[in-house]
């Protein structure tokens, strides 16, 4: 049975109440892949599509008034979101709001388009097309995390690939490109370290599965003449969902000499790590390198990262 235009605004209704409590519950945490949430994120897009249908604002309103009211009324209930996901716990991302945005535009956007027609105006139809193109950038903006995650759990055994121009969506704690001291690699990172409590760098976007390997190989470049301590920590994902305790993931002491410094770890040590039980190998979510107290700023380069 057809719906018909007098149904859909009720349809449309329901199901942004099925939708809404997802701004608050559920979905990507802490933990979750860079896929998972981008893909969530275009629920944002969906959710206010459905609610300027079931609320229908053009039975009030129209031309410029429509477009200010509307935009002024999303961005207010998309701020009130952001702030109440900040109270419980989530992440407010301003760029949701765009999304919300995006959401409403459509609609009123195709709707005047379609109802116009065939008399549909040049202006119209390139506020559609707008619209159009604004959704097209958010969904390839996830089609391009999506190429990028398969390319991370295709690339063992490297856990990064040094080709990258741009390590940001790899790592935190802000490594730079390096032509300097690369072994084997296109690049090598360089990390800066401060003198804060922790200084350092963490991979928090990396092959997640390492069964089937038998060892950690790193290869750092300290250009000092001094040795230098880092920590190696690495935890799966369960570790990431606790409390973060010391003894719940692997911790091991590097003491890197001058020039070039490989160190190998077997995998066995870091899957019995955590205290009363097994690390998940399959679900490897960070591994980070940094130093602890530095009485002065620090530069080591990192060559070489992969499984064995």
């Amino acid at each position: 049975m057809p719906i018909t235009g007098r149904q859909l605004p009720w349809l449309a209704g329901a199901a942004s109440l099925l939708i809404a409590p997802f701004l608050f519950v559920g979905g990507p945490d802490w933990a979750s892949g860079p896929l998972l949430k981008s893909a969530w994120n275009l629920g944002h897009i969906l959710l206010f599509a459905l609610l300027t249908l079931a609320v229908r604002p053009w039975r009030w309103l129209s031309g410029w008034r429509l477009w200010l009211v509307v935009t002024a009324a999303l961005l207010a209930v998309g701020i009130g979101i952001e702030l109440i996901q900040g109270d419980h716990n989530r992440d407010m991302d301003g760029r949701d709001l765009l999304r919300n945005l995006i959401g409403g535009w459509l609609i009123i956007a195709w709707r005047s388009a379609i109802l116009s027609r065939p008399q549909t105006s040049v202006r119209q139809l390139l506020v559609a097309a707008t619209a159009t193109l604004l959704l097209c950038f958010e969904l390839g903006t996830t089609g391009m995390v999506a190429a990028r995650q398969w390319q991370v759990h295709h690339q063992l055994p490297l856990l990064y690939d040094f080709s990258h121009q741009n390590p940001e969506p790899f790592w935190t704690g802000s490594p730079a490109v390096s032509a300097d001291h690369a072994v084997n690699h296109p690049h090598s990172l360089k990390i800066d370290l401060g003198t804060d409590t922790y200084s350092g760098v963490s991979l928090n976007n990396l092959p997640a599965d390492w069964r089937g390997f038998e060892r950690l190989t790193i290869t750092l470049f300290n250009p000092s003449t001094e040795t230098l301590a880092l920590t190696l920590r690495i935890n799966d994902v369960v570790h990431d969902r606790s409390n973060h305790a010391y003894n719940d993931r692997f911790n091991t002491r590097l003491t890197l000499g001058p020039g070039f410094n490989t160190f190998t770890q077997n995998l066995t040590a870091i899957e019995n790590a955590p205290d009363g039980r097994t690390m998940d190998m399959s679900q490897i979510r960070r591994m980070g390198l940094f130093a602890v107290r530095l009485p002065e700023p620090r530069t080591v380069y990192l060559s070489d990262l992969r499984l064995d």
